[in-house]
């Protein structure tokens, strides 16, 4: 997998100081265009990464600002987001080839505090040294894409989504 060099200290910098960007993306005040919304089930969001380490790198997120994944869902909202989770992982999988299927709730009190999932798609033939942590890991760059690649992935994506069975 081609990659760039990721600027951590400024990215460190940004969500440190600035707004929940999560909850711009909510509000349709986000700065990328790269973060196109897949799927919205009116409670969740799912976007595409900014920053993606892997192709079809996806974030689920409430909509509203939760911080901590079980102490500010109860049982049946924590379950929503996961049916979310679910149904964009396995189309994520039906347009980006596959080996693993990574999903990780990340993020920090000091930066990135909305609660959010990382839906990661480990592509077939990673050496194994370039896996789990390694593959997920900025700091050992993000790869290149642009809007047009963006909006061409989320479209895939939307395309196989899964219908809700709650609907």
């Amino acid at each position: 997998m081609e990659r760039i060099s990721f600027d951590l200290d400024s990215y460190e910098r940004r969500v440190r100081t600035q707004p929940c960007f999560i909850c711009a993306i909510v509000a349709g005040r986000h700065d990328s265009d790269l973060e196109q919304v897949v799927a919205d089930d009116g409670e969740n969001l799912a976007f595409l990464c900014r920053y993606p380490t892997l192709l079809g790198h996806v974030l689920v997120a409430p909509k509203h600002h939760h911080e901590q994944v079980v102490a500010d869902l109860d049982e049946d909202r924590f379950a929503r987001l996961m049916r979310l989770v679910h149904r964009v992982g396995r189309a994520v999988q039906a347009v980006v080839p596959t080996e693993r299927l990574y999903l990780a709730s990340l993020g920090s009190q000091q930066g990135n505090a909305h609660l959010h999932w990382h839906i990661a798609p480990l592509p077939p033939g990673v050496p194994y040294r370039e896996q789990q942590f390694h593959a997920l890991m900025a700091e050992n760059g993000v790869l290149p894409w642009s809007y047009e690649q963006a909006v061409e992935l989320a479209a895939r994506i939307r395309a196989v989504l899964p219908a809700d069975e709650q609907d």
